[in-house]
């Protein structure tokens, strides 16, 4: 059997990895890693320990394996960034989260690869323009981030749908806007970390959960709402595009439904078979005027492209990863 290969940037990270584990189940691509593993004790090797990757490359080297492997690769899915929504070096951001796309893009246009890359729910900022998913020009010139992560991101969405236009552009090419993932091989990410991970130990302990309270009186505590997303979905929908080369564009991917963070704690708590008792807590200043209250991922442009498959329920998606990830002495997907 011929094999292809597909490049994951990013892909010991969280999105990524299973990303990583989904095209590795197809016997017909070589996966291949660019990434920084780090701290061994951060365990982001354990994202792939599982799984046959191919290669893996710094990210300093990849400009070079792209070079020497760009007649075999067919596709680069570019899943690195600087994912913090509160990092304060913007010149840092601007680097990994527009430079290094651009860079990529320029690679697969210039040798007829295709490139599927991560954007964010954050391009939208406060949601005053909608969650539609459209991506024309205009529609997203209009985009307000609240953070210079979201910024960076819409900026990239720019610069590709406009090089698309001009027809400069990769053999196909999509961005990707996800909305809040959550699922396993998130562990390494710290204070980005999905609730679900992050209110685990709570819930596992016996003790009240914690959340942040409101600081817009149009939302109750706990009811701030967000479009949570299973990470399996995540990469199905990834594996999808890969087998669908036609499709191009900038999608939402997210549930397509709004949830409370009270819900998700309900829902963690009932997976483990506890009571839910909250505790609420201020949220800290600093993210108080670049918090987004509300996001609901309009799916319909994915689904009008073909996309048909279901995506998890909060409740089902949430079963899945307390009882086989979260309580399982082996965490990694």
């Amino acid at each position: 059997m011929t094999r292809r290969l597909i490049m994951v940037t990013g892909g010991a990270g969280f999105i990524g990895s299973n990303i990583v584990a989904k095209l590795c189940d197809d016997v017909a691509w070589d996966v291949a890693v660019c990434d920084r593993l780090r701290d061994a004790e951060l365990a982001k090797w354990r994202n792939i320990a599982k799984h046959p990757v191919a290669d893996l490359v710094a990210p300093e080297a990849l400009a070079d394996w792209l070079s020497v492997n760009a007649d075999k690769l067919e596709a680069v899915i570019h899943m690195g960034a600087v994912s913090s929504t509160t990092e304060p070096d913007v010149d840092k951001i601007v680097q990994s989260n527009f430079v290094l796309s651009r860079d990529l893009w320029r690679v697969c246009t210039e040798k007829g690869v295709r490139l599927i890359y991560a954007s964010s729910a954050a391009t939208y900022g406060d949601g005053a323009e909608g969650f539609h998913g459209l991506d024309d020009l205009d529609s997203l010139t209009k985009l307000r981030p609240l953070n210079a992560y979201g910024w960076s991101k819409a900026l990239f969405d720019l610069y590709a749908v406009r090089n698309a236009e001009r027809n400069r552009k990769p053999l196909q090419w999509v961005g990707l806007k996800f909305f809040n993932v959550y699922g396993p091989n998130e562990y390494h990410k710290g204070a980005m970390k999905s609730v679900v991970a992050q209110i685990w130990p709570q819930v596992l302990a016996g003790e009240n959960v914690r959340l942040f309270k409101s600081h817009n009186p149009d939302y109750a505590d706990g009811g701030q709402l967000r479009d949570f997303v299973y990470v399996r979905d995540a990469a199905d929908v990834v594996a999808w595009l890969i087998a669908n080369p036609q499709v191009e564009g900038v999608y939402n991917l997210g549930s397509g439904q709004a949830r409370s963070f009270l819900d998700l704690a309900k829902a963690t708590c009932a997976a483990a078979g506890r009571p839910c008792e909250v505790d609420y807590r201020d949220m800290p200043e600093a993210l108080r005027d670049r918090y987004q209250y509300f996001t609901q991922a309009d799916m319909s442009r994915l689904k009008a492209a073909g996309y048909a498959d279901n995506f998890t329920s909060l409740e089902a998606g949430v079963t899945d990863y307390v009882g086989r990830y979260l309580s399982a002495v082996d965490r990694y997907r």
